[in-house]
Order: C-alpha cells, then sequence, then structure tokens
C-alpha cells in the first residue's frame, strides 16, 4: 500500500505553497513521505529519513540543460518543512491528518550547490533530522541527479505561528 504523501494531509486551508501544496495548479506539487526503512520507525528514532522525487521540466532552466538554482532551493526548503511536520506528528504520537496540523514553516536555509544539474533527469530528495524539538526541527536535504549529489541544504523549522493560519 502507498504512503500518503505528507502534503496530501494537510488541511486544505495550509496547502496552497507554491513548492508542495495540492491546491496550487501552478506550483511544483512535491510529494514527501517516509522512506522504505523509516515508514515504522520507532517515535524517537532520529535516524528515520524521508524521500521525494522530482523532475525539473524544460522551463526551470537557468543555462540550456541545466537546473535554475532556486528550483533546488525551493526543494529543500518543501521537503524540509514537510519532513518536519512529519517527524514532530510521529512524535507527538499523532497520525498527519490529526487536528490541529503540526505545519512547519521555515525560519532559515542554507543550501549548497554541488554540482551542474541537469533538467528533465529524475531527481531524488531525501531528509534526515538532526535536531527535533516540539516547536524547532532541523532537517539536512540532499539532491541527487542519478549518482550524482547536486545539493545540500540545511532547513531550520518552526512550528507555524497561529498568525499564518488566516483563522
Amino acid at each position: 500500500m502507498r504512503q500518503t504523501a505528507f502534503q496530501d494531509a494537510y488541511p486544505d486551508d495550509l496547502s496552497h505553497c507554491y513548492g508542495c501544496g495540492k491546491n496550487n495548479e501552478h506550483g511544483h506539487q512535491l510529494k514527501s513521505y517516509w522512506a522504505n526503512d523509516s515508514q515504522d520507525a520507532e517515535v524517537s528514532d532520529l535516524s528515520a529519513t524521508t524521500c521525494a522525487k522530482f523532475t525539473p521540466a524544460q522551463y526551470h532552466t537557468a543555462l540550456p540543460g541545466f537546473v535554475y538554482g532556486g528550483l533546488l532551493a525551493s526543494l529543500i526548503d518543501c521537503h524540509g518543512t514537510a519532513s518536519a511536520s512529519a517527524i514532530a506528528t510521529r512524535q507527538a504520537r499523532r497520525v498527519m491528518t490529526s487536528t490541529p496540523a503540526l505545519r512547519f514553516v521555515t525560519a532559515a536555509l542554507k543550501v549548497n550547490y554541488l554540482a551542474p544539474t541537469p533538467i528533465g533527469v529524475e531527481l531524488a530528495i531525501t531528509g534526515s533530522f538532526i535536531e527535533v524539538k516540539p516547536k524547532k526541527v532541523v532537517v539536512k536535504v540532499t539532491i541527487f541527479a542519478n549518482d550524482t549529489q547536486c545539493a545540500e541544504g540545511e532547513v531550520i523549522a518552526v512550528l507555524m505561528p497561529e498568525t499564518m493560519s488566516g483563522s
């Protein structure tokens, strides 16, 4: 049985993000999941990992044949905050669809570009946890094209303030 993407479990009013919102038809629609070995990990297991796939289109170009770096930053950002929401929800012994949603937003983003990223190649995105606290999660995110690591980043994600909920 296929897991539900973390982003697909967000309530509709929190699903408009350009990078990962299911309700943003113009966005990337990134979908993040627990990696196979992490799906049933223990609540306190910080060695759990997350994964996502994304194939850049021709319009994600910087130079002919290569991806614009802002796209990679966006993928790192969205996968990092989704991973933060997932681990916080797991540690709270809740399910992703429970309310109120434990939605995280980016407080800081660091990106290192390591190699040119080709367009049209499926990117493998992974997340691992550096720090997990109830209101702050630090996630390391890597992006590979084929067997080449193209980028890595660190996302400091914080629990979304109530002022952002729109209600």
